[in-house]
């Protein structure tokens, strides 16, 4: 029995240096607490194949420093070596040292040994060397910068030599510093031996490489929108400018006077090499800060250079082969859209591909057509960048629907090809980008959802037509109802200016005329553009042409809405809100045909923090912080009608709740005879019906089994699938816990745990939503999410 992971959504963290393209093909980058790994070519399509846990914080930086080796570093102060070889059983070494969060790493291979460079959010920069083999570590170095912090730092071997290593890194006096590996005393150090200077502002990209064995080109990219190249040569000079140890020199070419500063460096063996810096060129082209700079070499072995920049562009510089000055060659980056652009960018080992990684956690991949200027985009990853709190499935199982603290709403959706025989899933709507951060979302039809955010309102929405169709063309879907719904539903949607609906766009063809244009209008809108997909939407298209026009606006909450359901129909939805005491602790009905208030359910004390219809629609589960469940039931004598009668039948008291602290979660079972309640307190509770009135609270329901799967974890999230397990006989139950773990677990008279999600490939922190899938054909479909940004869907096999 095991867990197939089917799908993985995250955002890459947004800071400089947190993704990196490895000789293998493969990418890495920081994602929440863990790095992930994916591979941009996965069946002509893209997929996060697998994350790697070790880190208790925010990662910051990764590297790649050979084929299966990379370095991490994060706010839990530890930089940590990965051996990815066995990507099942990664081996792993943590260099302690820092007193604050790690930043920026690097590493480079001198004598069979790394040595690796670290710097700190404690004004250090530390340096290590390592032996794999001896699985020994030593920090031999420490540059102390004082009140000072290092932004960039990057590795190199100088010229003529083959084992003397250079270091080039920035501090906020905008300066580049060159330091290098000496023996002083018989230790080893790293001594300064030049300053760069030219920069107005911080430099937050440095990269450097060899052009021969006498020179290193650096490319260094700062905040001042400037990227300046340097050149380092070695020189044979006079003996009075070595013994001086630095000069700076002139030298003539025409009119144009160049800088050469000096500085020399002593070999093991007492003898001295002489290098000259020259500012090689400054490259403007970007109009906003440039985060970093990555040096690559084309097909024909030319040179060149990508750099980022927040004002959304990456640029692609090339040396023109008959002036020798260096040109923009390629620019792509975003169009529009409310992102704050790029933080870093990479190119592919073969640098036929670049990618960049924005201030949302969005990837972009563009990889380079027949005709070399010009660069189309790719199938990339991607997925929320704050806490994902809430997903549901849509009725058939088609989709899913995902919330985040990021303020959006996503759609997430598989994308099959080649007679449907390679399928990968991908986000391919964003219904809602809203103003405030959202908490909760339900289905009500196979294309219409309600969702809370922290605002008191409840908000519900509808499919456009554009979103249908491109639906069935990359899901594969032939239906002649969604010829049907086509016909009578907007074409899509746009937000005004200054606002936080979206407004139906029926026919994106008709102008609107200038005198007739709201005040609002002024400035302009996303307004919508149709789009035809024949492959998964770019973040581009995702921000500004794949809304949901919103339906209905419910007011009736005090304070912000905490928990939404729906009945298997969608004719009623039930709502929650933050509450602290009885009034507003009630749960509100409401009727989807009419969009009215139908029944206020009093029961709890404090936030009803998950609600349930039960299958079969008749039962309504609602648990809460009050450490208490209830269960309403349907006692309306017209099941046709909407009109509901709800009235409550069973709750528990603090002597038969069994549970002692607050009730996270709640589900039934698929054929609704049983429910299960999930507690802070570690324990998962599954209730029955009996025949007896108990004559309590509990009336004629009991406790069927309980099991403790943790004393100091709670129990976060519980669902049942949608038939039993294969041996016809068991009900088959995922449990979410507040450390990431997923328990797959069968119900029959008891609890019996079959198997564990751990934390490498389930979540990394608390697990906030398990819902398995409605769908006949895969009804061992598991989606998960978590604070940990992740979106997740498995495939449980179950003998």
């Amino acid at each position: 029995m095991s867990a197939e992971n089917v799908y993985t959504s995250i955002a890459c963290n947004r800071t400089p240096q947190s993704a990196d393209w490895g000789k293998s093909g493969q990418v890495i980058f920081a994602a929440c607490n863990s790095v992930a790994l994916f591979d941009p070519n996965f069946n002509g399509s893209a997929k996060i194949r697998r994350t790697f846990v070790e880190h208790t914080a925010k990662v910051n930086t990764v590297k790649w420093i050979s084929e299966y080796e990379f370095l991490s570093g994060a706010y839990d102060k530890l930089c940590i070596l990965w051996n990815i070889e066995n990507p099942n059983a990664p081996k792993m070494w943590k260099l302690v040292g820092h007193e604050a969060g790690v930043t920026f790493v690097d590493a480079i291979r001198v004598n069979n040994q790394w040595l690796i460079v670290t710097t700190s959010l404690d004004s250090t920069i530390k340096f290590w060397s390592f032996s794999a083999d001896k699985n020994e570590y030593e920090v031999f170095d420490t540059i102390n910068l004082g009140s000072g912090f290092c932004f960039a730092l990057k590795f190199a071997i100088l010229p003529n030599t083959k084992d003397k290593v250079l270091l080039a890194f920035s501090t906020d006096q905008h300066n580049i510093h060159l330091v290098c590996e000496q023996t002083v005393d018989g230790k080893r150090k790293f001594v300064k031996v030049d300053t760069l200077v030219g920069h107005e502002d911080w430099v937050r990209g440095l990269d450097i490489i060899t052009l021969n064995n006498s020179e290193l080109l650096v490319a260094s990219s700062a905040q001042d929108t400037f990227i300046r190249l340097w050149r380092i040569s070695a020189r044979q000079i006079i003996e009075p400018v070595i013994q001086r140890k630095k000069a700076s020199i002139f030298t003539t070419n025409d009119d144009i006077q160049i800088e050469e500063r000096l500085f020399t460096v002593k070999t093991e063996t007492g003898k001295s090499l002489s290098y000259a810096v020259t500012l090689e060129s400054v490259l403007l082209g970007h109009d906003g800060w440039v985060y970093s700079v990555h040096w690559s070499k084309s097909a024909d072995n030319r040179l060149q250079l990508l750099s980022s920049s927040i004002d959304k562009t990456l640029i692609i510089w090339a040396m023109q082969d008959d002036t020798g000055v260096w040109m923009e060659k390629v620019r792509v980056g975003e169009v529009g859209g409310n992102t704050l652009g790029f933080y870093g960018g990479k190119f592919s080992p073969d640098a036929k591909s670049i990618i960049g990684h924005g201030y949302q956690g969005s990837f972009h991949i563009w990889h380079q057509s027949d005709n070399e200027n010009v660069w189309v985009p790719g199938i990339n990853v991607g997925g929320h960048f704050s806490e994902v709190r809430d997903l549901c499935w849509n009725p058939l199982g088609e989709f899913v629907l995902t919330v985040s603290a990021d303020q959006t709403t996503r759609c997430h959706a598989p994308w099959q090809r080649n007679g449907n025989e390679v399928t990968t899933w991908h986000e391919i709507a964003r219904p809602q980008i809203h103003g405030y951060d959202m908490q909760t979302i339900c289905s009500l039809a196979r294309f219409k959802f309600a969702s809370g955010a922290e605002e008191k309102i409840v908000r519900t929405f509808q499919a456009p037509v554009n979103f249908i169709e491109n639906f069935k063309k990359l899901s594969s879907i032939e239906s002649s109802e969604l010829d049907e719904i086509i016909e009578s539903t907007p074409k899509g949607a746009s937000v005004p200016s200054l606002g936080l609906s979206n407004k139906a766009v029926f026919d994106e063809s008709i102008p609107v005329a200038a005198e007739h244009r709201h005040i609002k209008d002024q400035y302009p809108d996303n307004y919508f553009v149709p789009v035809s997909m024949d492959c998964p939407p770019t973040e581009e298209t995702l921000v500004q042409n794949t809304l949901w026009p919103e339906v209905q606006k419910l007011y009736g909450h005090g304070y912000e809405v905490f928990a939404l359901t729906a009945t298997n129909d969608g004719k009623i939805l039930a709502s929650s809100c933050r509450a602290t005491n009885e009034e507003h602790a009630q749960i509100i009905l409401w009727d989807t045909s009419t969009w009215k208030q139908i029944q206020k359910l009093p029961s709890h004390q404090l936030t009803v923090t998950q609600l349930r219809f039960s299958p079969n629609n008749r039962w309504l589960l609602s648990v809460s912080r009050d450490r208490r469940w209830t269960l309403f039931e349907n006692d309306s004598s017209n099941a046709e009608d909407v009109v509901c009668n709800f009235k409550l039948i069973a709750t528990t008291d603090k002597k038969n709740g069994i549970h002692s602290r607050i009730i996270w979660t709640c589900d039934w079972t698929h054929d609704s005879k049983f429910f299960a309640t999930g507690s802070r307190d570690g324990k998962v509770v599954a209730w029955q019906q009996t025949d007896n009135d108990s004559g309590t609270s509990l009336k004629n329901y009991s406790a069927l089994a309980t099991m403790e799967l943790a004393k100091t974890d709670s129990v976060t999230a519980v669902a049942f699938a949608s038939c039993l397990a294969p041996n016809n006989c068991d009900y088959v139950a995922g449990i979410g816990l507040e450390n990431g773990h997923i328990h797959i677990c069968t119900l029959n008279t008891n609890w019996n745990t079959l198997f564990t999600i751990d934390q490498t490939h389930a979540h990394h922190l608390t697990v906030k939503k398990l819902q398995f899938r409605p769908s006949e054909e895969n009804p061992y479909h598991l989606a998960s999410c978590g604070l940990d940004h992740i979106t997740r869907i498995y495939q449980l096999k179950l003998d």
